[in-house]
């Protein structure tokens, strides 16, 4: 099993990883894992899943199949996961029988938006007002003082799933009702100039590292478009790795973790956190000498953090399954721009608002790097790439 040394905390290569969750960052974090000479076993509610594809074992079970829980704990070094709504109870189950990172410490908040931002109020670290609220009733009391407005579920929204903006009183009872939730929680909507996302890494001595600040663009939502160098200034960008490193020593971190920031009048603001590799951290596979990744593996194992320099401006963007539009997209025209890095999940049919992979591109400035990509994807799904796809289904048919 473990591959010790006299560092009660290192996890050597040679060992085995176990990872909660089997979609892309489980796949990324496998691959990263593999190539330093781990062994990495993946348990995921589906079978053949894209993490279940690169990983040496899969195993299919539910997580709250709790004897299927410990028999994949007792297999392993360590546990990680991709996902931060692993339930607790399997948390616990795992942690009976070998390592867990990120454990209990930093699931039990970041698994309800209100436990979050309890934490950071606590913290003194600026965040919107809000209000937990568990019934039509609440949720017209605290509006009097948050219209306009964002109602969340405190638990398993993502991607803009669990969400409804209420603007004035008429949208309220929709709101609720939507939501079909027992509790969730109501923040001002915040008007900021922009949302910039910070990854930090820390290992179980404590140390910690963080990536340059990544600066974001949503559609609908979900995670669009993110570059990096992120233009925030030297100043701001230290305040905000200092509270990265504040929430995730108050949690007891150990592995990756995001921060989601709000730029607003000059101030910054987190909005949210996610206690594992994030979409806005792709980036780094090409352009940090250390991938979030790695840094992932590193961090769990008890290994040295590895660099968080950035070789050069880079910029990432989503796929998400629009981009299919019923045809298989037009690879090659993107990739004729020959800087451009195609990274795809290796997911089922493709949905839309899916994410089924991303682009990535490297460049002498951000905004050309930030053009390039975003041109790369238009080439995907242009007028001319359908024509060309239309007459190779004619060809083939």
């Amino acid at each position: 099993m473990s591959k010790n040394s006299a560092n009660e905390n290192l996890i050597l290569p040679g060992s085995t990883i176990g990872i909660f969750g089997s979609g892309q960052l489980g796949k990324m974090t496998a691959i990263a894992a593999q190539r330093m000479g781990y062994h990495v076993h993946v348990f995921s509610p589906a079978h053949d899943s894209p993490a279940g594809r690169v990983a040496n074992l899969e195993i299919q079970g539910d997580y709250t199949d709790l004897d299927a829980v410990e028999k994949f704990a007792k297999q392993v070094d360590v546990v990680t996961l991709e996902f931060e709504n692993v339930p607790l109870a399997a948390l616990e189950v795992a942690a009976r029988h070998t390592r867990v990172n990120p454990g209990a410490s930093t699931l039990s908040k970041t698994q309800n938006r209100g436990l979050e931002k309890q934490l950071l109020t606590d913290l003194a670290i600026p965040t919107c007002k809000y209000c937990v609220v568990r019934s039509l009733e609440e949720l017209k009391a605290a509006s009097a003082d948050l219209i306009p407005g964002i109602l969340k579920t405190t638990t398993d929204g993502y991607d803009g799933k669990g969400q409804f903006v209420i603007r004035s009183e008429s949208d309220i009872e929709e709101a609720w009702s939507s939501l079909q939730t027992e509790e969730a929680i109501l923040e001002e909507l915040i008007d900021f100039q922009f949302e910039f996302s910070v990854i930090g890494a820390r290992n179980a001595d404590g140390l910690f590292v963080a990536y340059p600040a990544v600066r974001n663009e949503h559609s609908n939502q979900i995670l669009d478009v993110s570059f990096s160098p992120s233009g925030l200034d030297s100043e701001t960008n230290a305040a905000a790795n200092r509270i990265v490193d504040q929430v995730m020593n108050a949690l007891e971190t150990i592995g990756v973790l995001c921060v989601e920031f709000f730029y607003a009048n000059g101030k910054i603001l987190v909005n949210e956190m996610a206690p594992r590799p994030h979409n806005s951290g792709h980036l780094t596979i090409e352009a940090h000498v250390t991938s979030q990744f790695e840094q992932q593996v590193r961090a769990v194992c008890g290994l040295p953090l590895g660099s968080t320099a950035q070789n050069s401006p880079a910029a990432m963007a989503n796929l998400l399954g629009n981009v299919w539009e019923g045809a298989e997209p037009n690879w090659a025209g993107a990739l004729a721009i020959s800087e451009i890095k195609l990274h795809l999940y290796g997911k089922g049919v493709p949905a839309v608002n899916r994410k089924m992979g991303h682009l990535t591109t490297l460049a002498g400035s951000v905004e050309e790097a930030r053009e390039r990509v975003v041109a790369a994807r238009e080439l995907l799904s242009s007028p001319a790439a359908a024509e060309l796809r239309e007459s190779h289904a004619a060809e083939r048919a």
